[in-house]
């Protein structure tokens, strides 16, 4: 797949997610066969006036590795000015969200608000690839629709690639159903079918095993597929699409020893870039993702709990995976998969992904 003058591997692209894709996911993701991570969604407006927090979030990916940076806002002039911002920051892809369902974005008319403004959604992607230099795509992401009676993906799409979109991607719900029941795979079939061949699409939305991934490119004809929720604690997810799209014998399942592994570097990754005051919220994440479905997993969650020091949580997290390595070493038949998960042990699964804001509120990725 090409984005502008982009040649981009095969393939699954990681979806934006706030309060999750930051540099230690994005590399963790990456390392393990992402053809392209997105940033989390960043305000044009916090950009422009030098909110250093936000402007952080902009991590450029380790070893050279092209990466996207996505924002959001309504003003085209403030849109054109973060998305310098953005390829100052290293940025080999400038995204705008105008898919984004949660209510705090689309209160300011942006994200999926968009939708329901085509002209001025126009006048924004002008303005943004007015100022950017040719080699940097601008890119799109929208939703189906607003709701039910203003399903208008196709027409939405072809306006933004006439005034130099690159990359349409379309999640196949709307807004008004935010991330309930299941996508529909028409509109970005119909997007598809809708855009010049050069112009890729983008399908996005409930791809959480390699059969949805080939669901979705059968069902709609997409270029790319894009992953959000379904990566959180499952890279491995984007190493089977590549070793599907190479003609390679799809891996194994992760062993203990390999969630080990993968984990400490997580962990390591969160401890190296993570800021001071978000370190322990953040290894609380790692931890709840990675032992997810995991024997003593909600155990070892409920305990996360009560921790008050990243020094601790590490700790915690070394000698869950080393004993259940252990197990697993000892015993391959016995069982290393959870039962059933405590009340607490849900209450932290709910509070981590409200949190990251299960990619619907926060991300305004895919399910």
């Amino acid at each position: 797949m090409r984005i502008g003058e982009l040649d981009i591997g095969p393939g699954a692209l990681l979806a934006p997610m706030e309060a999750v894709t930051d540099l230690p996911f994005r590399t963790i993701c990456e390392e393990h066969g992402a053809a392209l991570t997105y940033t989390e969604f960043l305000s044009a407006q916090a950009l422009t006036h030098g909110a250093t927090k936000t402007a952080a979030r902009m991590w450029r990916s380790m070893e050279g590795r092209r990466f996207a940076v996505q924002v959001f806002g309504r003003e085209p002039e403030v849109m054109a000015r973060a998305a310098l911002l953005a390829v100052e920051a290293g940025a080999s892809i400038v995204d705008i969200n105008m898919g984004c369902p949660a209510r705090k974005i689309t209160a300011g008319l942006c994200g999926s608000a968009l939708m329901r403004e085509p002209d001025l959604a126009a006048r924004i992607v002008a303005a943004v690839r007015a100022v950017l230099p040719a080699t940097v795509p601008v890119t799109v992401k929208h939703r189906s629709g607003w709701d039910e009676r203003s399903r208008n993906a196709s027409a939405f799409a072809r306006r933004l690639v006439e005034v130099g979109a690159a990359l349409i991607t379309v999640h196949g719900r709307t807004r008004e159903q935010g991330f309930s029941g299941t996508v529909d795979p028409r509109p970005i079939a119909e997007v598809r079918a809708a855009l010049p061949p050069q112009i890729p699409v983008v399908g996005n939305g409930d791809v959480t095993t390699v059969a949805d991934y080939l669901d979705m490119k059968a069902a709609t004809g997409c270029d790319a597929v894009m992953i959000g929720r379904a990566s959180r604690g499952n890279p491995w997810l984007f190493r089977a699409v590549l070793a599907l799209e190479r003609g390679e014998p799809l891996p194994t399942p992760p062993s203990v020893a390999t969630r080990f592994t993968v984990w400490r570097r997580h962990a390591e990754l969160v401890v190296a870039y993570a800021p001071v005051g978000m370190r322990l919220h953040e290894l609380r994440k790692t931890l709840a993702w990675y032992s997810r479905g995991l024997y003593g997993g909600a155990e070892m969650r409920n305990r996360a709990f009560a921790e008050a020091a990243p020094a601790a949580l590490l700790a915690l997290g070394e000698a869950f995976f080393a004993a259940l390595a252990e197990r697993e070493a000892k015993s391959p038949d016995s069982s290393i998969r959870e039962s059933q998960e405590g009340p607490l042990a849900k209450s932290m699964r709910r509070h981590v992904g409200k949190t990251s804001n299960d990619e619907g509120q926060a991300s305004c990725g895919s399910a």
